[in-house]
């Protein structure tokens, strides 16, 4: 992708993180034009020659938390950077502040950032709205906390969920032209961080207590999160 392109797709990005905020835009569609920029972007990477993908530079793109402790969005980061194509880490901040790390090529971490804040402001918003439903105030004071990142979880778990079957199928897709790009940008992106000297490992997901009714109305919340890739994103 040239310099030219790339600053299209960031302004394109930028836009659309602008409309939301203005609500120009459901959240829905914001993650829904992402989804389609990472179609896009396939299309794209299928038209350069592998020297020219093993060619291109890569980037590291940081999500802040502005939190000290580990967010349910976490459960996701994995998701967003398979379906972009990158790698991510959590790495700690100045100041102890959590940020998750996106790796890859410049586009695939631009459009994994761009998703990361719009899936972690969708189930804040929506985790409002729970708030102030009759199930919710069921709830006593001192379980709501628990409540809370129960729904996120289980939101989470859903929304990391589809994107990781939209990602197979874009791959089962693109495989159709006898090319595996996903292998040839994973070796890119590998390679690189040999290079650099950074050697990633799988870290324990641990165990984690939730309200199972609290759970089960996030995760209905992430089904009914249409992520549908059929609007425009030029």
């Amino acid at each position: 992708m040239s310099a030219v392109d790339f600053d299209k797709l960031k302004g394109r990005i930028q836009a659309l993180r602008a409309k939301t905020i203005d609500n120009g835009c459901t959240e829905q569609e914001a993650i829904a034009a992402a989804a389609k920029v990472a179609e896009l972007l396939d299309r794209h990477d299928l038209s350069l020659s592998d020297v020219e993908l093993r060619a291109a530079l890569c980037e590291r793109i940081v999500f802040q938390t502005g939190r000290k402790k580990r967010i349910p969005l976490e459960s996701c980061v994995g998701a967003i950077a398979h379906f972009c194509d990158c790698r991510v880490w959590r790495e700690a901040l100045p100041g102890g502040e959590i940020g998750y790390v996106f790796f890859g090529l410049r586009p695939d971490v631009t459009v994994a950032h761009y998703l990361a804040y719009m899936i972690d402001n969708t189930v804040r918003t929506e985790l409002g709205r729970y708030k102030t439903s009759p199930a919710y105030l069921k709830f006593r004071h001192n379980e709501r906390a628990l409540a809370n990142s129960s729904f996120a979880l289980g939101m989470i778990a859903s929304i990391a969920g589809k994107l990781t079957a939209m990602k197979d199928a874009r791959d089962v897709a693109n495989r159709g032209g006898g090319r595996e790009i996903v292998v040839l940008k994973s070796t890119t992106v590998d390679t690189e961080l040999i290079r650099l000297g950074l050697t990633l490992r799988r870290a324990s997901g641990g165990r984690r207590m939730v309200s199972p009714d609290a759970f089960d109305a996030g995760s209905a919340a992430g089904e009914a999160l249409s992520i549908v890739t059929g609007i425009d994103a030029a």
